[in-house]
């Protein structure tokens, strides 16, 4: 280890955080430069273990393409652990990857973020860290969080051996989709580095370069950095909201959204991507980062401004609670005691994170309407599903409601349901035998496909009733 900063070389780099961005960013960087040795470290001893796994399949994090990059490296010069001390200790480089959910109370609740974890961090890191350390926000963050912990930082004391504890504070945010992470990594459309010291910026940039072209290397200031995250994410959350609010128009007026997106998405000023209509946007970051966007623009008294990119959370919120009321409707008005078969809980297919998923919030409405629901993800377990629909385990007096039940098995998923709503995308379920689940569900059955991914004519031809979203139903013509 050198923590010389005249000769400063990187050795070794510590994440804390072993969730969906630092375990595959890291795996992504041990695999790319094998002289750095990398160590993920997290207080969830749960997480670790599976991290840890002998068995890969069990590994927390599903992404394609990751359990064959942590075989190659783990525990050659990928390491997880719950350890932290020593690894602060020993690095040259620490990623802050930790959750940074939206504040449930106080200042800013519904709106801000919750910095406690990344504050946490940041008095760690200053008790801890020796010589000279570059810290790097990797959490998505409000802008000036490096304000925050750049104050923390130089507040650390020295240590008794009079070594005096010297930090540079890098922004790094990722821009990662889920389902594609490890492709993202190997070829970003760019990578953003912010900050002040030009001697860091450059250390952390020629790690990148092991496998980034320098040209797609972005450097900016701090605050560039960080509200770029935010930018990003509120842009393409903009676009998701936009085209559900046009599914709704083609509903009514007998358009089908995927035309509409396909003729708009060939205007090259707009172009093809995040124009598929759904039952709205999930995962950690969309809603909370417009969440935040909006919290700032108010603190800096730009109200319509605020107004603007709230307006994009209040649609996603809509399109959720239209789908849930067109379909009680569809099922005369009453769902008490029917059984409601939901494929998919994952927020998008190809990743097992369920958080701000459209499943959860379709599913509680559903719920309180008194239905049964049987439900199916390949690869949300059983146990991440209770967690999400936790206020449905009991009653006051501490009974099961048994409300809902978990299928490992898509068929039996469906057996004797009333209606099937369909919100991932998961390839499974594009080749169900729609002639074997119309046999068996009661009748007269209907299908919901909220991702304009299953055979309609089949399902009709099967005696299905089928609606999707964005397609009109046939008007007379003009």
């Amino acid at each position: 280890m050198n923590k010389n900063l005249n000769s400063f070389e990187v050795l070794n780099i510590c994440c804390i955080g072993a969730g969906y961005v630092g375990g595959p960013t890291m795996a992504v960087i041990a695999d790319k430069c094998r002289n750095i040795k990398v160590t993920v470290v997290d207080k969830n001893s749960k997480r670790i273990n599976l991290w840890n796994d002998i068995n890969l399949d069990n590994i927390p994090v599903f992404e394609p393409g990751l359990k064959e990059i942590v075989a190659r490296v783990r525990n050659k010069n990928l390491f997880f652990t719950q350890n932290l001390k020593d690894s602060i200790k020993n690095a040259d480089i620490i990623f802050i990857s930790v959750n940074t959910p939206i504040k449930q109370s106080g200042l800013g609740a519904g709106f801000a973020s919750d910095l406690k974890w990344v504050e946490k961090c940041a008095r760690q890191i200053g008790e801890l860290a020796l010589g000279h350390t570059i810290v790097v926000e990797k959490s998505t963050l409000p802008v000036r969080t490096a304000r925050v912990i750049k104050q923390i930082l130089n507040s650390a004391s020295t240590d008794n051996n009079s070594n005096k504890r010297t930090f540079s504070i890098l922004s790094n945010p990722e821009f990662l989709a889920e389902g594609t992470a490890i492709n993202d990594l190997l070829y970003p459309d760019r990578v953003l580095i912010g900050g002040e010291d030009d001697y860091a910026i450059q250390t952390l940039s020629k790690i990148y370069q092991n496998w980034v072209p320098q040209k797609k290397i972005l450097t900016t200031n701090l605050w560039s950095s960080e509200l770029s995250k935010l930018v990003s994410n509120a842009f393409l959350a903009q676009r998701v909201s936009s085209i559900n609010s046009i599914s709704a128009l083609c509903e009514a007026t007998g358009a089908n959204v995927k035309e509409v997106s396909n003729a708009v998405g060939l205007d090259s000023r707009i172009g093809r991507e995040f124009l598929n209509s759904g039952p709205g946007f999930g995962g950690s970051c969309f809603k909370k980062d417009i969440l935040n966007l909006v919290y700032l623009c108010r603190f800096f008294n730009l109200n319509e401004v605020a107004d603007f990119w709230y307006q994009i959370v209040l649609i996603n919120d809509w399109q959720q609670k239209r789908i849930y009321e067109l379909i009680v409707k569809k099922l005369f008005g009453n769902v008490d005691g029917k059984i409601i078969t939901i494929l998919g809980f994952s927020f998008k297919s190809n990743t097992n994170d369920t958080r701000e998923s459209p499943a959860i919030k379709i599913a509680n409405y559903l719920l309180i309407e008194g239905a049964q629901l049987k439900i199916h993800d390949p690869k949300v377990s059983h146990q991440q599903i209770a967690m999400d629909l936790k206020d449905f385990q009991e009653d006051k007096n501490g009974m099961s409601l048994n409300s809902w039940q978990f299928s490992k098995d898509v068929y039996e998923a469906l057996k004797n349901s009333d209606a099937v709503i369909l919100t991932t995308e998961w390839e499974e379920y594009k080749g169900l035998d729609w002639r074997s689940i119309s046999k068996s569900m009661r009748k007269p059955g209907w299908v919901f496909d909220t991702r304009k991914i299953l055979n309609g004519i089949e399902i009709k031809n099967n005696g299905l009733n089928y609606w999707c979203l964005g397609e009109g139903s046939d008007l007379e013509m003009i």
